[in-house]
């Protein structure tokens, strides 16, 4: 069963088991999903009402694309598990000749390259949705405040775990052009984001 489609319950027990996967990865990208959904939840609430009449055009823009954002996150929370067991899977090729010895290591770059991927995808995504969230304090419903800081806090949490999943990638990674890439990358992606994602909380907590 693939993990978008369990009961929370069923997700909750299978993260907690010994199985090595699906991990902080695929849980970044939940915490990320959660995060923007919060986000169009708030932006649904605003949609409609007079006190925010001024607001309409933008609030109905950023729902659309938090929507966007919300759908593309949730594939990333199967795909990262998926990336981690091709890892995996690559220990159970054989290495007794230098052939197949070549062709482990090559499938374990390739494998390590993709792992290292999907979180870059997920800090991507929450970095966007960080901004669209952003743009919503202070002119959406203020009765949901809240939900938007949750959601900043959320998507933080989900940026930085997707990075820790990169660092943890790249260090098996021989291609440095590859490794130097995506770790600049990820902490420009991190600097980024922890400021707006201080700042949304920071705004919020602010007035409420």
């Amino acid at each position: 069963m693939r993990l978008i489609n369990m009961k929370v319950n069923e997700f909750v027990n299978t993260l907690s088991s010994d199985a090595p996967a699906p991990g902080g990865g695929s849980a970044s990208a939940l915490a990320g999903t959660l995060g923007i959904a919060l986000t169009e939840m708030v932006c649904g609430l605003t949609v409609g009402k007079k006190k925010y009449e001024q607001h309409q055009e933008l609030i109905k823009q950023l729902a659309k694309e938090a929507a966007e954002i919300k759908e593309n996150l949730q594939i990333t929370i199967d795909k990262d598990t998926e990336a981690y067991d091709a890892v995996d899977a690559v220990f159970a090729m054989p290495k007794t000749t230098d052939e197949e010895k070549t062709q482990r290591s090559k499938a374990m770059q390739e494998a390590l390259k993709k792992a290292t991927a999907i979180p870059l995808d997920v800090m991507r995504l929450s970095l966007e949705a960080l901004k669209i969230t952003q743009k919503a304090v202070g002119k959406s419903n203020t009765n949901a405040a809240s939900d938007l800081g949750v959601a900043g806090l959320l998507l933080g949490s989900a940026l930085k775990g997707a990075g820790l999943n990169v660092l943890i990638n790249i260090g098996g990674i021989k291609d440095e052009v590859f490794a130097s890439n995506a770790k600049s990358e990820m902490e420009s992606i991190i600097e980024t984001g922890e400021k707006i994602a201080n700042e949304i909380y920071s705004n919020i907590a602010g007035t409420i």
